[in-house]
């Protein structure tokens, strides 16, 4: 059984008599300890299935099964109690609270998780270890570089377990030398069991997977395997 299946899946949004069919039937699966790559311009729809992919948003028609369950047509509660368990956000914007330290903003999905103080605390700092921000656990965005800060948000992506990480554009706002400090970042994490999916318009940053998903008009036009980036 695959950790994410999506069959057919269509999205439209409709504005007035005007319909955008932003998906138009894409179909793949994701095995457990993948690192998939989501490639395409603009408007190609890569967006709109990350937001899908992360039950932030439901499909038109078609289905999605996560870890073998249908969640396409789920409530708003029960998506986000799935989100909560099953899947950590990293997003191109970093989205910390600026005058919340780094080990305050990653634990804030351990406090709408409800986890006591002490083993929030716990979590949290081992999180920020793990991605190398022993030394700035009580430094503020404001007193952090952007790879800093992105190291910051995916140990908030880290720190509940979830199984499964949907980057959106994580390097977007970096250099092409801390981009490529995350994206080792990400191999790690995927060598130690996490599945990965980034959303990514660099194909420099898309070799660092294993498999890519390329997007054109809502449709998925390709999908390409191939052996580790060096």
């Amino acid at each position: 059984m695959s950790l994410i299946d999506v069959r057919d899946i269509v999205k439209i949004y409709t504005t007035g008599d005007v319909e955008l069919r932003a998906l138009d039937g894409v179909s793949f699966s994701v095995e457990a300890g993948e690192f998939v790559s989501i490639m395409g311009h603009s408007g190609s729809g890569k967006s709109t299935m990350m937001n899908i992919l992360g039950c932030l948003d439901v499909p038109t028609s078609g289905a999605y099964f996560l870890d073998g369950k249908e969640v396409s047509a789920l409530s708003k509660d029960e998506l986000a109690g799935i989100r909560n368990r099953k899947i950590g956000f990293v997003f191109q914007g970093f989205n910390l609270l600026s005058r919340s330290t780094a080990l305050e903003n990653v634990e804030l999905p351990l406090i709408y998780a409800g986890i006591p103080a002490k083993t929030r605390r716990e979590r949290s700092r081992a999180a920020l270890e793990r991605v190398g921000l022993g030394d700035r656990m009580k430094h503020r965005p404001s007193q952090m570089s952007g790879g800093q800060q992105q190291r910051v948000a995916v140990a908030r992506a880290l720190v509940g377990s979830a199984p499964i990480i949907l980057a959106d554009e994580p390097t977007g706002n970096l250099d092409t030398k801390t981009s490529g400090e995350i994206m080792d970042l990400f191999v790690e994490l995927n060598g130690e069991g996490h599945t990965l999916l980034v959303v990514t318009h660099e194909p420099d940053i898309a070799k660092y997977s294993r498999r890519t998903l390329l997007f054109k008009d809502g449709r998925l036009l390709e999908d390409e395997r191939r052996h580790l980036h060096a």
